[in-house]
Formats: C-alpha cells, sequence, structure tokens
C-alpha cells in the first residue's frame, strides 16, 4: 500500500479544505476551468477519470468476461437496489426532510425543486467512478465493467419514465447528448483503449510481468487523478458552499443516508445469498452511486441553472466522492466478517 493509499483520509480531507479556499481566492480561474464543457460534461474533469479508471480497466482480462456469467446473483442484486429500490427511497427521503423535517428553514419557492433534484440523482446510477470504488475494494473488474454497462443500457430507457413517474410529470427532455457522451467517453472509449493496451504489452515477452510493472507506475496516477477531481470539485463550488452552507448541508443529509442505506442493502442482500466478497463490494457500491452528469444536466434542463434541483444534484456530486471512500472503508473492514457467513 503506497502514501496515498495509506493516509487517504487524510488527502481527501486536505483535498476538499483545498478546493473550497482555492474556488473562493480564484473564482475567476475555477469558473474558466468549470465552463471547458460539453454538453455538460467538464472536460477536466473527463481527462482526470480517465487517468483514475484507466488502470482499472487495464487489469481486465476482457476474454474473462463470460465467467461474469457466474454471478447473477450479485448482478441481481445491484439491478434490484438501482432500479427498484434507489428512486424511490430518494423520493421517501425527500418527502420526509426537504418537504416535511426541514420545511421550515428552507426557501418555500424551492422546496418542489430541491426535491425534484434529489429524484433525479437517485434515479441515474454510476458510470465511470464506480470503477474507482471497486479497485479500492479489490473488486471483481469483470463484474463491475458488466454490470456498469447493463445500468447503462437499462437507463436509456428507465430513466425518464422513473423520474416522470416520481416527480408527477407528464413527460421529461431526456439530455441525450449528456448521457450518450458520458458513456461513450467513459466506458466505450476507455474501455476499446485499455483492451488495445493490454493486448499490445502482453504479446512482448514477459507481458505479464510488464503488464504488472505498467500498472504499478499508473496506480499512483490514479489516486493522485482521484485528490485532483475533488479539488476541482469542490473548487467550482467553493463561493456557493460558503455563500449558503447551511442549505447545502440539509440537502447533503438525505442524499448521504441513501447512499448507506443502498449500500448497506445491496451488501447484506449479497451475503445472505452467498455472493463472493470481491462481487458484494462492487455492487454495493454501484447500488449506492449516482451519474451526476446526467443528473445535473437533467436539472439544468428542465428547472433552469440557478434552480434549487440543480443545486441540489451539485451537493450530490459534492458528497459522492468522500462519502463512496467511507463506503470503500466499510467493505473493506467488514471484509473477514462477511466471509465468515459466505464460507459458512
Amino acid at each position: 500500500m503506497n502514501l496515498f493509499e495509506r493516509y487517504l483520509s487524510l488527502w481527501v480531507i486536505a483535498c476538499i479544505a483545498a478546493g473550497i479556499t482555492l474556488g473562493h481566492l480564484f473564482p475567476q480561474l475555477f469558473a474558466l476551468l468549470g465552463n471547458l464543457e460539453f454538453a455538460h460534461v467538464n472536460l477536466p474533469v473527463a481527462v482526470l477519470v480517465w487517468l483514475m479508471i484507466l488502470p482499472m480497466l487495464l487489469k481486465i482480462d476482457f476474454n474473462a468476461l463470460r465467467e461474469v456469467r457466474h454471478h447473477t446473483r450479485g448482478i441481481g442484486v445491484t439491478l434490484f437496489v438501482n432500479w427498484a429500490v434507489k428512486p424511490f427511497s430518494m423520493a421517501l427521503l425527500g418527502w420526509l426532510f426537504i418537504r416535511v423535517a426541514f420545511a421550515d428553514w428552507l426557501p418555500a419557492d424551492q422546496i418542489d425543486s430541491y426535491f425534484a433534484g434529489l429524484v433525479l440523482l437517485a434515479s441515474a446510477p454510476c458510470t465511470a467512478m464506480v470503477f474507482v470504488w471497486s479497485n479500492l475494494t479489490n473488486g471483481h473488474p469483470g463484474f463491475t465493467l458488466s454490470q456498469v454497462a447493463l445500468n447503462d443500457v437499462i437507463m436509456v430507457f428507465a430513466f425518464a419514465p422513473i423520474v416522470a413517474l416520481l416527480l408527477g410529470i407528464a413527460s421529461i427532455t431526456v439530455p441525450w447528448d449528456t448521457l450518450l457522451l458520458s458513456v461513450l467517453l467513459y466506458i466505450v472509449l476507455p474501455v476499446l483503449l485499455a483492451g488495445v493496451w493490454r493486448r499490445s504489452i502482453i504479446a512482448h515477452t514477459h507481458g505479464i510481468a510488464r503488464l504488472a510493472a505498467t500498472l504499478r507506475v499508473l496506480q499512483p496516477a490514479s489516486i493522485i487523478a482521484l485528490l485532483m477531481t475533488l479539488v476541482l470539485l469542490f473548487g467550482f463550488q467553493g463561493q456557493q458552499i460558503l455563500g449558503q452552507p447551511f442549505i447545502i448541508l440539509l440537502l447533503a443529509i438525505p442524499i448521504i443516508i441513501q447512499v448507506y442505506f443502498n449500500s448497506g442493502l445491496a451488501y447484506l442482500l449479497s451475503r445472505k445469498l452467498g455472493v463472493a466478497h470481491n462481487v458484494a463490494a462492487p455492487a454495493a457500491l454501484i447500488g449506492a452511486s449516482n451519474f451526476f452528469e446526467l443528473a445535473v444536466a437533467t436539472a439544468i434542463s428542465l428547472y433552469g441553472l440557478g434552480s434549487g434541483a440543480a443545486l441540489a444534484t451539485v451537493v450530490g456530486v459534492l458528497v459522492e466522492v468522500p462519502v463512496m471512500l467511507s463506503v470503500v472503508y466499510l467493505a473493506n473492514t467488514s471484509r473477514n466478517w462477511y466471509e465468515r457467513a459466505t464460507c459458512t
């Protein structure tokens, strides 16, 4: 375990603080970086995501993906949590906290919009970042890739109807450019590049050793990219965080609860079904994380850039990395407890 991984929690706290501070001190610079986007996909963040996920994808033996058929229970758990539980549990939490518990502390004209943002956030499962979380738990890379790909296919058909049902809207306009560009940028292209790169390395003499050496070189770059992503994400919202911290805190509470609830549900269901830990951990992480580019783009297209819905989805972006890293920690520290049950 290298220096970054050993003290990752401290680095995360430092990067969050640095991002907020730098975003407040240099708002024009972060505004410039934030505006470098296409179809609501931020290009600097996209570059960092590539640096994060390529080492994970490079580990995958694509010829062995057929083994995923042996993990149908893990796939079933993740699909159940992502599509039958997560959007509806978020709607319940949104109603409980935004419409009831926190209603007196939030702007009355934005309550419906905040609720909508939470629903949008929970109705789109994560894509690229899941590779990072899975890798940090030594998760099965083939399972993670196949599950992410399956979720992307389902999302094309299920995202709009679920959101329309929960928000009571006749229909919604899905930002297809954001959805398709994200899938292409974060899944299709890096998978193809990793496959070609892996094959070219293994084709040489001592190819497996060369692959291991390449991964050792890339691993620190992946962790550094993760930390730089935190600096950028919190830097983009530095002024807003300092300007309305109480509202952001209130919006973060139901998001954090739903992350722990859905990841815990997927993890416990996997344990009950005897799923291997290297499948259960990514299943829990996939079940809890969000596709925030799609959520933010949809919120902006439906409610506007300055709306409560857009703010709620942005809070989801800010919460995502530190909270998911805590789920990674819980999955890793509970491995022995988990495996005692699945081995009996």
